[in-house]
């Protein structure tokens, strides 16, 4: 019998989902190590390094993509050799941080499978150069590639024959604080968006705003939505307890992913991990995982939000009976427990 070893190699640190995912590999027996490729030193002189390395590349390629690791492979080499995983997971992606194909060679070495939890692929839809870098220099060293986005999963598997399977996000269960006054509306927690800014005007009487990048979006916002607005990320503790004061959690997804006919982002499943009523854009992927209007609820545009929130706010008692019906579901279907489960499944040496 083959004993599984995980290394995970955690590229999206700021936000806790690595962690999460490593947590949930190590619960649930399998030895674990996690590396935070932000908290590592980086090489030396990098800044100017990475400089005369991007001066160089646009001299060979001026419509291509460079970026220089940040971190050498000897600390990572070192790494895999002691540790000897069966499996190396990526979170999110690894090119900022080592080469591709040093790694690649590095797991072949170690007759490690190299898998890849794309978590972030969206959020380059609007840098056309580093997308591609991404798409070719990137993800197709990996044996198997899991995607939050099934859209994204698609795209990777009929474009570029990659083994790409859609698995989305999930969230571990979350206790709120007890005996929370129920005193916020609507609460929406993310940072400044074009689109999320157009569709919040239409209930900006009703919301209550918490995120970055949204005092730079100003001169675009109505003095009353800008009164509600919190220029401040939130996590951990200070989220799980406006989550608890909030009636209403809403959702927006940004342009970008908006675009890509992807809604189903991390602040879905930490809502009705905590048993929150979750309203959210509308996108076909939900369809599959939630039963819209008896788990969560949706809608389709600025217009029918307002009148949902109007709605909502009148009806508690619904309100409250699809929140218990979205944290069941939740606890059956969508902890991490049950989404590293799936990712299992589908990994060849499991």
């Amino acid at each position: 019998m083959i004993t599984s070893k995980f290394m995970v190699l955690d590229g999206i640190s700021g936000v806790p989902l690595g962690c999460e995912v490593a947590e949930t590999l190590q619960a649930d027996g399998h030895a674990t190590i996690r590396f935070d490729c932000l908290d590592q030193p980086a090489r030396s002189l990098y800044e100017l390094r990475s400089a005369c390395a991007k001066v160089m590349n646009k001299r060979e390629s001026k419509d291509g993509f460079y970026l220089l690791p940040k971190l050498t492979m000897a600390m990572l080499a070192e790494l895999i050799e002691r540790e000897a995983p069966t499996h190396i997971l990526v979170i999110g992606f690894i090119y900022k941080f080592f080469d591709p194909q040093d790694l690649r060679r590095l797991a072949k070495a170690g007759q490690a499978q190299l898998l890849l939890y794309d978590t972030d692929s969206c959020n380059l839809y609007d840098k056309r150069r580093e997308f591609i870098f991404f798409i070719e220099n990137e993800l197709p060293i990996y044996d198997r590639i899991f995607s939050f986005s099934q859209v994204a999963a698609r795209f990777f598997r009929e474009t570029r024959q990659l083994p790409a399977s859609y698995l989305p996000y999930g969230a571990h269960p979350i206790t709120l604080p007890e005996s929370q006054d129920k005193h916020i509306d609507t609460l929406f927690v993310g940072s400044g968006d074009l689109r999320r800014i157009l569709v919040l005007e239409a209930i900006r009487n009703k919301v209550t705003v918490f995120g970055d990048r949204w005092q730079r979006n100003f001169p675009l916002i109505s003095r009353e939505l800008q009164a509600r607005i919190t220029d401040r990320a939130v996590w951990g503790k200070e989220l799980h307890l406006l989550l608890a004061q909030s009636k209403i959690v809403l959702n927006i997804t940004r342009s970008d992913f908006y675009g890509a006919e992807t809604g189903v982002n991390l602040r879905i499943f930490e809502a009705v991990a905590a048993g929150c009523f979750l309203l959210t854009d509308h996108c076909d992927e939900l369809k599959e995982l939630f039963e819209i209007g008896k788990e969560i609820d949706t809608f389709h545009t600025s217009g029918e939000l307002a009148e949902k929130v109007h709605y909502y706010l009148e009806h508690e008692e619904e309100r409250t009976r699809i929140a218990q019906c979205g944290h069941a579901r939740f606890m059956r279907s969508h902890t991490w427990r049950a989404r590293i489960r799936q990712m299992l499944l589908q990994t060849d040496k499991w």
